[in-house]
């Protein structure tokens, strides 16, 4: 046990200066999701109507955006894996003396922390885009944004622990990453689509993310529109066997997902020579 905490600890610190010390990283990272949110949100917020009343459609993208910077923050986490292979220094932290569960927990939690502090950045934005924030709804987005973050970071890990180039994990991340944002709700809600984009995205592991940091954003909004329906006549939440996802049981899903898509990534990154 010491040597996992002790792994974590030294991992997730090195994880944490390398963030900060590429700069470019740092950029495009915040940039991306801003760019999604000028072009998407205040380019179509004048030609739809609003999904709930005291909801226009950037306010309902804002929250989605929020899981997207998410998303992209903790599956490029485990690009440094593969950075680590190709310069040779994968193999002195797997003959240190530290458990490689602890190496794991360390890239997970390096790229949770980053993830949250990016998701804090967005979260300054709001005021300018009139979204209504309270401190609680602050405090209960930290948990979530952590817990969305290790579960996706677990992915990034488990892909990455394959990859023997930095250029083979990027091009099999853009392949990924694209299917699991515009299939989760980000951009519109996942019960007003075609049933089989629906069934594809109600097994998206991102989609329960996206949906309960909606649902605490803007709870109250959803719940004055009647829990569900909007003025546009679509389900803003995610319906699955006829039951509307609360923000408590889409944690829940992600956390289930995340502990498997974890335990892959030990295990995987457990069998590297």
């Amino acid at each position: 046990m010491t040597d996992i905490i002790r792994g974590t600890w030294i991992v997730s610190y090195r994880e944490l200066l390398r963030f900060f010390t590429e700069r470019s990283r740092t950029f495009s990272t915040i940039f991306m999701p801003l760019v999604f949110l000028a072009i998407f949100g205040a380019g179509f917020q004048n030609l739809i109507p609003n999904l709930s009343p005291g909801v226009d459609f950037l306010k309902f993208v804002y929250p989605g955006i929020i899981a997207m910077t998410v998303l992209q923050s903790s599956i490029f986490s485990g690009i440094s894996i593969v950075w680590d292979r190709e310069f040779g220094f994968l193999k002195e932290i797997l003959v240190a003396p530290l458990s490689r569960s602890g190496i794991v927990l360390g890239k997970v939690a390096g790229a949770a922390a980053i993830a949250l502090m990016q998701s804090i950045i967005m979260l300054i934005l709001a005021p300018f885009l009139h979204v209504e924030l309270t401190l609680l709804t602050v405090v209960a987005l930290i948990p979530v944004v952590i817990i969305i973050a290790i579960s996706l970071s677990g992915l990034g890990v488990l892909i990455a622990s394959r990859m023997r180039s930095q250029q083979g994990f990027q091009v099999i991340i853009q392949v990924i990453i694209f299917p699991l944002m515009f299939l989760s709700g980000v951009f519109f809600p996942i019960n007003s689509v075609p049933s089989w984009m629906a069934v594809i995205g109600k097994i998206n592991p991102v989609t329960y993310g996206v949906d309960a940091i909606r649902q605490i954003v803007l709870g109250k909004n959803i719940s004055a529109a009647g829990g569900v329906m909007g003025e546009s006549g679509s389900q803003l939440g995610v319906t699955v066997f006829g039951h509307t996802m609360t923000a408590g049981q889409d944690i829940l899903v992600v956390v289930a997902i995340g502990a498997v898509l974890l335990a892959l990534a030990i295990w995987s990154f457990s069998r590297q020579e």
